[in-house]
């Protein structure tokens, strides 16, 4: 009984053990994430302006375009505290870049991120990765970020107004198809090319293809 514990417990430390490897690809994985981020600051201006004049809110549909990385980082490292890690690198990159954001909004808001896209994660052990798991994600960070957005950067709006029952539907909707559905098939994409033999989220991947 204890040498089965004992065996159980080395597994789990083990999987939740990060390698230099993991942390080279979380860093390089938030490199990428952080240009997408900063790239994402010029766009999102225009097109936020023309969809507020259709439907005020609306535009928040385009915000898991912000925390997508986090889930992303979930499904390809399957470590405890990568979302967090990557999306604190990603918003490092991001700042140097330039942005018009406030400092401690947005390294506050990464690690909030961060630790929602964990959740649905943190409650299987880290030991369920699949679209279902990256949808519950993707939704539970559009939830922060929605209410963060209220709390602190829309003051006037209230949450039962149509503005801003609007904006969480909208934030709901962007965090369940952009950090969920659409992370989900890049990490898919990514893994059958092979790039993430090393790791054991690509070779899930690989075999599941093969046993097809």
């Amino acid at each position: 009984m204890s040498q089965g514990l004992t065996q159980t417990q080395q597994r789990t430390h083990s999987r939740f053990r990060w390698r230099p490897a993991d942390i080279a690809l979380g860093a390089a994985l938030g490199v990428g994430c952080g240009l997408v981020f900063w790239g994402f600051n010029f766009a999102y201006m225009p097109i936020s302006s023309v969809l507020g004049s259709i439907l005020p809110g609306i535009a928040s549909v385009l915000h898991a375009v912000w925390y997508f990385c986090g889930t992303l980082a979930l499904l390809i490292l399957r470590k405890p505290g990568a979302a967090v890690y990557v999306n604190v690198v990603g918003s490092a990159v991001e700042m140097l870049l330039g942005n018009n954001f406030a400092f401690t909004f947005v390294f506050i808001s990464a690690i909030l991120q961060g630790l929602f896209a964990e959740l649905p994660f943190a409650v299987t052990r880290y030991r369920v990765f699949n679209l279902p798991m990256a949808v519950l994600s993707g939704l539970c960070t559009a939830l922060e970020y929605g209410f963060y957005l209220l709390f602190f950067r829309y003051q006037g709006v209230a949450l039962f107004s149509p503005r801003g029952i609007v904006h969480i539907i909208s934030e709901l909707v962007g965090g369940a198809l952009i950090a969920g559905v659409f992370s989900w098939f890049l990490f898919v994409a990514i893994a059958k090319t092979g790039a993430l033999d090393h790791f054991a989220s690509g070779r899930a991947i690989r075999a599941d293809a093969a046993s097809q």
